[in-house]
């Protein structure tokens, strides 16, 4: 890396131009940015009902600040520094305290003497905590530094968490008051059993974690180490040996609460933290060189590089933000300006490293493309020809080929096979919505007391089977328990790879636990199977085929359950449903497969004209950002199980790309 320190290393001894620290304040003063005293954290730093984490140890209380001395006009940094003070002890950072706050105020401490929530439906274990990391397959290595897989498995972790916590509160089945912030428990839980990852703190690219990967919360970057800090826009590393200390920035995140200049891909124009901005009630005041904004003045003379994360607002919740790691930055310029309500700030200029994949601009060019702009490669701008109350777009851009083999567009099954239940009903009796917590609901009693969704339409689990309700249900047309049967909710894209011929992906970005789209066609006879393979039909979908096995649900004893609802995420099939989807279908046709997908199929039931039909509905696996293709695992046919196995002549070889890939499919 130029000029600079490398990614995941720093300054060595006699690097650091020790007459620009010294005229700042005695470095003996500084205190660490995540010290491991046990001293408890200020009041009215979190919610209540939440214990405090803290990624490396809990922070020193930092002392009050006062009011700076500020400049009259834009000046650069190193001009408004003030003479160091007698017993100035300072905090280096803020830690997780409130910097840049994703517009929320900071909630209240917790109520002293409040005790940890339990659950109705759990029972609590008398057994002392302990660190679950090593009972979940994460060793102490992969705690110190990450990899793709691991990565991936802690954010699946969480995120089942969150969602469990999510349907819980829902149902009312708290017993100890509600959960406002699913997503702060779900990271303390996982914090204090050791289900985590990348605890050692560095500057540079963070193992497994990748360019465009997108956290729908703060405390998922906490967990994999991403970003230390669950609300602060500044993290930091201290580094100190025998004879200095230093304080270096290594990410930020750019959230657009304070006056940031965000929109160019590749340059940031960032404000430093402090000032009381955003408090109405508070007067504006000068921001002070201590904390986040000394640590990103180190950096703009060490000229290391800074992970630099964006936060974008999500079209879906307006009141959140998607945030988007988007590579390594480095400090170009800072200076002194004006803030619009009064008072002194830092203003840092970072430039984004040359090399890099795409991230910002992807989204940058997806608003541009919705907006009405001309698109590079679009054929047709519905493919579904209205079939869909979203229109897909199919694109081409890398060849002259202008469309797929001709099909009817279809958004569900036809002729599909209805069954019986073991214990008959004409749907459920709800007057209105079905109502989570609600056992006087056939359909939440079908779903073994639960429902299946949260308020926000995301699968908490995988289960044998999915209940929905139905046509012949009572309840109104919008229930939550509908969420397969209401068609695409994103804006989806066929479009041309360059070697595995069309593909499907979301100009949106997609939640894990998201429906995608139902695998729609035609439903045969497992007689015919054989026959539409030979014939080199490669639409078909199998329920009969063995499909890798993966944990997808949240982990019980997280929660001291001695009896989850979901032990298994075994499919429970009632038939072998087999669709053939190549003269009908949707866009779940153009689904390509990966050995590491990031889409599974979930099969779902509901009543429909007083007879029970099963469908296929494919849900995230995981958060997926725009414009990423949309895949999942094809399965292997069940005769091809043994050794040289004849029918293993007719797989196909991957092209997935995948480290884990296994060669061939099908």
């Amino acid at each position: 890396m130029e000029g600079g320190l490398g990614q995941n290393s720093v300054p060595v001894h006699g690097s650091i131009d020790k007459s620009r620290i010294l005229d700042v304040k005695p470095l003996k003063s500084l205190i660490p940015i995540f010290s491991m005293s046990s001293q408890a954290p200020a009041p009215g730093q979190y919610p209540s009902g939440f214990s405090p984490f803290f990624p490396f140890g809990a922070p020193q209380q930092a002392p009050t600040e006062g009011t700076a001395r500020g400049a009259a006009i834009p000046a650069p940094i190193r001009a408004y520094r003030s003479p160091p003070r007698a017993g100035d002890t300072s905090s280096t950072m803020e830690g997780l305290k409130d910097q840049h706050t994703s517009g929320k105020k900071k909630r209240g401490s917790p109520k002293s003497g409040s005790a940890k929530s339990s659950f109705v439906k759990t029972k609590k274990s008398q057994e002392p905590i302990v660190d679950l990391g090593a009972l979940v397959g994460i060793s102490p290595a992969q705690k110190e530094d990450g990899s793709r897989e691991v990565v991936n498995f802690v954010l699946m972790a969480f995120d089942g968490l969150r969602r469990r916590l999510c349907q819980l509160e829902e149902a009312k089945e708290l017993s100890l008051g509600p959960i406002k912030r699913p997503d702060l428990k779900a990271c303390n839980t996982l914090m204090s059993k050791g289900i985590r990852t990348n605890m050692r703190k560095r500057i540079g690219t963070v193992p497994g974690v990748e360019i465009g990967d997108i956290f729908f919360y703060r405390t998922e970057m906490c967990v994999v180490g991403m970003h230390a800090p669950s609300m602060g826009g500044i993290d930091a590393l201290h580094i100190r040996d025998e004879f200095e200390e230093e304080t270096l920035a290594v990410s930020i995140v750019s959230s657009g609460e304070y006056d940031d200049d965000a929109e160019d891909i590749d340059v940031i124009t960032y404000t430093g933290q402090g000032g009381n901005f955003l408090k109405k009630d508070k007067h504006a005041i000068d921001q002070k060189l201590q904390r986040g904004n000394l640590a990103l003045d180190r950096s703009s003379q060490q000229h290391n590089a800074i992970r630099v994360i964006r936060g974008i607002r999500d079209v879906v919740n307006p009141n959140a933000k998607i945030y988007v790691y988007d590579g390594l930055y480095k400090i170009q310029d800072s200076w002194i300006a004006k803030a619009k309500g009064g008072g002194d700030v830092f203003k840092y200029k970072l430039v984004r490293m040359a090399g890099q994949p795409s991230a910002f601009s992807v989204w940058k060019s997806v608003q541009k493309w919705k907006s009405g702009s001309s698109r590079t490669g679009l054929i047709l701008a519905d493919i579904s020809n209205g079939a869909e109350s979203i229109p897909v777009s199919l694109v081409n851009e890398v060849n002259n080929v202008k469309a797929p083999t001709y099909f009817n567009y279809f958004h569900s099954l036809r002729h599909p096979k209805s069954f019986s239940l073991m214990q008959p009903s004409h749907g459920c009796t709800c007057t209105k919505a079905c109502v989570p917590g609600d056992l006087n609901c056939s359909c939440i009693r079908r779903n073994e007391g639960d429902f299946p969704y949260t308020g926000n339409a995301i699968l908490v689990s995988r289960m044998q089977l999915v209940h929905e309700c139905g046509p012949t249900c009572h309840c109104f047309p919008n229930c939550k328990n509908r969420v397969s049967q209401t068609g695409l909710k994103h804006q989806m894209e066929v479009f041309k790879t360059k070697d595995r011929g069309w593909g499907l992906r979301s100009l949106d970005p997609i939640r894990a636990g998201t429906f995608i789209c139902e695998y729609a066609g035609e439903v045969v006879d497992r007689a015919k199977v054989s026959q539409l393979l030979r014939e080199g039909n490669e639409y078909v979908f199998d329920t009969t085929r063995i499909y890798c096995q993966f944990k997808w649900n949240y982990e019980p004893r997280l929660l001291e359950e001695v009896d989850p609802n979901d032990s298994s995420e075994d499919y429970a099939m009632p038939y072998p449903l087999i669709i053939n989807g190549k003269n009908l279908g949707n866009v779940a046709r153009f689904m390509n497969h990966s050995c590491s997908p990031n889409v599974f199929w979930q099969p779902v039931v509901y009543e429909e004209n007083n007879q029970s039909y099963l469908h296929v509905a494919f849900f995230a696996l995981r958060h997926i950002p725009p414009m990423t293709e949309l895949t999942y695992d094809y399965g292997v046919a069940r005769s091809d199980r043994g050794e040289g196995s004849s029918a293993a002549k007719g797989r196909k070889k991957c092209l997935c790309g995948s480290s884990k890939c296994c060669g061939s499919f099908g």
